[in-house]
């Protein structure tokens, strides 16, 4: 079926409201599992800490969508995992039956969702796959961190300035299910990997809030200050330590509204269809006005399996151009001291710079980021110091001379791209270091692994691309196959890995 709504053009004081609205099914799933937090100091041995580790370790059967079709949580033990590298955990009844209730709902797709757009933009996907690498790295998650709340929230973790690397991974892995072929039908696993994600949400408001941001309203409007006081938890190891931070950060409801709160949700869906898009024209490489209508389209059903309000979506790139400009506007109007966004920019750009092979290239993430999300967002995440001269002539330079070329070739060959290839290399060496690793490799189900690897396999040739320009891209990449054999490598990290917290990740 195929639906519209009513044109986002939201004036600030309708987007305001947003503020103070999460996601009432996810919100009421994970205030069931946790209960009441304890008043004062909360202990290491306190249950919710336990019932965390379990729902992530109930994360591991959620494989794909048909998995889902007849999942039940039952109370009792569940281990993941055998011998030493096994983990464990105890659902209760409470815990299974909230379980039970929210992937039966989550899992439905809405009633407009249209098979052909959402098919249309798996073809995209693939199409622009390697490609898309860069624009993740260099535009999406770039303007992710503009919105200053949504910054110091992932700063209180340390995610990208101790953990960029994985908090990259931790958002390819929702990214590839999604837009895999068949990712939000039966025959894929995206609506899977999206209702993790927005359980993950709900978690991090929970913690911060200190229980359900319904009661959390409740106690301000009936009167109280809107403040919660920062709480004292448990110092814990490795990445358990992220929530029991959450826990301790305290919040200002009057100041912030809710944390991850719809306005944020929409703002994030945002960066991943129409940034994507935008970046596309941006490097010459647009696509026809159908086209981009059936990639938003997609990523709408997405966020609807995030619990994110259908007023908030956009189905044009006219209706993304004002609203993406209003929610920045907001978000720039509040900022926070001290500001946590230079700081995670720099931790983003040091991760891709680190992943280029020759030095004079390695400023090239962040000029490429500059072009990509223009001045102001260059300026919020500190990215406007100079670099060497050399590397920016290069970069502009070649950039510009690829431009040139594709525009007059172009009018023979509408198909022929220099800049096309050149981002594609350096989406090749991101994708190689961040998120192929064969020793760090994404947190996906073993099968899905395997069609990761095919896909990747497909993006070794452009097949819109002459012979010479693959020859040209081997050589700035690598000859033959892309594939890096993941699903091999995975099974020995996936059970040690099973134990760990659920990770604070926007969509």
């Amino acid at each position: 079926m195929t639906g519209t709504h009513p044109s986002p053009h939201l004036p600030a004081a309708d987007l305001a409201p947003m503020q103070h609205h999460a996601d009432p099914l996810a919100d009421e799933t994970i205030a069931k599992i946790l209960g009441p937090w304890p008043p004062g100091d909360v202990a290491a041995d306190a249950p919710q800490w336990a019932h965390i580790n379990t729902v992530n370790l109930l994360f591991s059967q959620w494989a794909d969508n048909a998995t889902l079709t007849h999942w039940q949580a039952t109370e009792g033990p569940v281990q993941v995992g055998e011998g030493d590298k096994s983990a464990k955990g105890y659902v209760t009844a409470e815990m299974a039956e909230a379980l039970n209730h929210y992937v039966q709902a989550g899992q439905v797709l809405p009633p407009w969702a249209d098979a052909h757009k959402i098919e249309r933009a798996e073809k995209l996907f693939m199409d622009h796959g390697a490609l898309s690498c860069i624009l993740l790295f260099c535009a999406s998650l770039p303007e992710c961190y503009v919105v200053p709340d949504l910054s110091s929230v992932l700063h209180t973790t340390g995610q990208l300035e101790q953990n960029t690397e994985y908090r990259i991974r931790s958002t390819a892995a929702m990214i590839f299910p999604v837009m895999l072929h068949g990712g939000l039908s039966q025959r894929g696993a995206g609506v899977a990997q999206v209702l993790k994600v927005r359980l993950i949400h709900a978690t991090v408001r929970n913690l911060i809030l200190h229980g359900s941001p319904e009661h959390a309203m409740a106690q301000w409007q009936a009167g109280g200050d809107g403040l919660v006081v920062p709480g004292v938890a448990p110092a814990g190891g490795g990445r358990s330590m992220m929530y029991q931070t959450l826990y301790a950060r305290g919040w200002n409801l009057a100041a912030k509204g809710l944390p991850c709160n719809q306005e944020e949700l929409a703002y994030t869906l945002l960066t991943f269809g129409y940034v994507f898009l935008r970046s596309l024209r941006r490097l010459g490489l647009g696509l026809p006005a159908h086209d981009e209508e059936a990639y938003l389209h997609a990523w709408n059903v997405v966020g609807h399996v995030l619990g994110i309000d259908r007023s908030l979506m956009v189905e044009t790139m006219t209706q993304g151009d004002v609203l993406m400009e209003l929610m920045q506007a907001r978000g720039r109007a509040e900022p926070v001291t001290p500001d946590p966004r230079p700081a995670l920019g720099q931790a983003l750009m040091q991760t891709m710079a680190n992943a280029l092979p020759w030095r004079i290239v390695k400023p090239f993430p962040q000029l490429m980021t500059r072009y990509l999300c223009g001045r102001e967002t260059a300026e919020d995440l500190g990215l406007n110091q100079p670099v060497p001269w050399l590397s920016a002539l290069l970069f502009w330079g070649v950039l510009l001379l690829a431009r040139l070329i594709d525009t007059v070739v172009g009018m023979l060959m509408p198909r022929f791209s220099i800049v096309r290839m050149l981002t594609r290399a350096l989406g090749y060496h991101f994708m190689s270091r961040v998120l192929m690793s064969q020793t760090r490799p994404l947190q996906l189900p073993t099968e899905l692994l395997n069609q990761v690897d095919t896909v990747v396999h497909s993006w070794s040739d452009d097949p819109n691309a002459p012979g010479w320009l693959n020859r040209i891209e081997d050589r700035l990449t690598t000859s033959g196959s892309w594939s890096r054999g993941l699903a091999s490598r995975a099974q020995s990290t996936q059970a040690g890995a099973a134990g760990q917290a659920p990770q604070a990740t926007t969509p």
